[in-house]
């Protein structure tokens, strides 16, 4: 049983933050602490960037520095660089959202390309990444999911949606890096599920190049992984899951409401949590079939996962199974794993401020609907502040 008190190590958490960054650290998350704050802030912000007030400085030196890597890949190689000497590595992460035009799409699918090569030859960068809305509009993968009739022109804008899928996982399958494709809101999900089965079909043989992810407030997603690890078997190829709990909640519950069906989601958080312990075992307890990629801030899960490699004899350094978080938020899971020899990664958001700053909001509203995470932060950066002071 791994002791429960290896994540309120500080000194070994904030060791690459500076004095005056675990300040700014710890004013943001006392900010996102208060949903009033987050509320008007991010309405202020959208406002201002709509309507091209010089804000991004101000940005750039608060938020935007602290939850990103920079505003290109060459920004952030200081940041890989840095993780990579206390063993941890990167996963840059092109976070650009919402775009509706094949020009912005091929643009995502050919960044997402230069940066998989690139990895190649960076033992510090072994995944790369894309969300499938930076592949193609949501409403046509809505539009598939709900078996919709397709136009001539949307049938068209569909292929060319999967051959960007095929040419970018034909890409990370030549460089031998490992593909981790995000998930998003249920009712554009299926569609995303069937591409992303094809890749790994095509791509998988050997080992698992694509990895898809499993939202796992979302009560369906055991039943869908052994359906599918069942096809896998038959056709002869292998799986790779990112597990996370998920990020639209409120969305899915207000739709599900709207629109008068079940909510897909968990009933409470803590269905949510048995549900993503139940999808981390049933991984584990067939890693030859399928390779984990552990997504998450919740410190139980983690130390879950490391009691279950324990039991099973499996080495902390075994590369079917790795861990991640956000850059910018749970410093203690990431860099304590990083000092016991497992595999973990930050995954870290680049990308010209304004074209960010979606994502950068919807981490704020996250992390305020998750008050006890952001409680846990301040805790462990006062610990920290407080420890660097005696």
């Amino acid at each position: 049983m791994i002791a429960n008190s290896l994540f309120d190590n500080t000194e070994t958490a904030f060791r690459l933050k500076s004095d005056s960054e675990l300040e700014r650290a710890y004013f943001l998350f006392k900010m996102i602490s208060k949903e009033p704050l987050v509320k008007i802030g991010t309405a202020v912000t959208k406002f201002a960037l709509n309507v091209n007030l010089p804000v991004e400085g101000l940005i750039r030196s608060t938020v935007f520095d602290h939850f990103c890597g920079g505003v290109s890949e060459t920004d952030c190689m200081s940041t890989v660089d840095k993780l990579s000497d206390v063993g941890v590595c990167s996963v840059l992460d092109y976070s650009v959202e919402g775009k509706e035009e094949d020009a912005q799409f091929d643009a995502t699918a050919n960044k997402v390309i230069e940066l998989t090569q690139f990895a190649k030859n960076k033992k510090a960068m072994p995944f790369s990444v894309f969300k499938p809305t930076g592949f193609g509009r949501f409403k046509i993968l809505q539009k598939v999911t709900e078996k919709q009739p397709l136009t001539e022109e949307e049938k068209l804008e569909w292929e060319k949606l999967e051959a960007r899928y095929d040419r970018v996982a034909k890409v990370a399958h030549d460089c031998n890096i490992s593909l981790l494709i995000d998930g998003e809101e249920s009712w554009m999900q299926d569609a995303a599920d069937d591409l992303c089965e094809r890749m790994m079909e095509k791509y998988n043989k050997e080992r698992p190049i694509v990895f898809n992810t499993l939202q796992c407030y979302r009560w369906d997603r055991l039943d869908y992984l052994k359906k599918l690890h069942g096809r896998a078997k038959n056709k002869g190829y292998k799986l790779g899951f990112k597990i996370v709990r998920g990020a639209y909640m409120e969305k899915e519950n207000e739709r599900a409401a709207e629109k008068g069906y079940k909510s897909p989601i968990c009933e409470s958080k803590m269905a949510t949590d048995a549900n993503f312990n139940e999808i981390l075992k049933y991984i584990l307890d067939n890693l030859n079939d399928i390779e984990l990629f552990v997504g998450t801030h919740n410190e139980l899960s983690t130390y879950l996962a490391m009691d279950l490699m324990e039991a099973k004899n499996i080495s902390k350094s075994d590369n079917r199974i790795w861990f991640g978080q956000l850059f910018g938020m749970s410093d203690h899971i990431t860099f304590n794993l990083g000092a016991e020899g497992y595999n973990v990664t930050k995954y870290i958001p680049f990308g010209p401020v304004k074209d960010v700053m979606p994502y950068l909001i919807r981490r704020a509203e996250e992390n305020t609907s998750v008050a006890g995470q952001t409680s846990r932060e301040l805790t462990l950066l006062k610990k920290e502040k407080i420890r660097r002071k005696l």
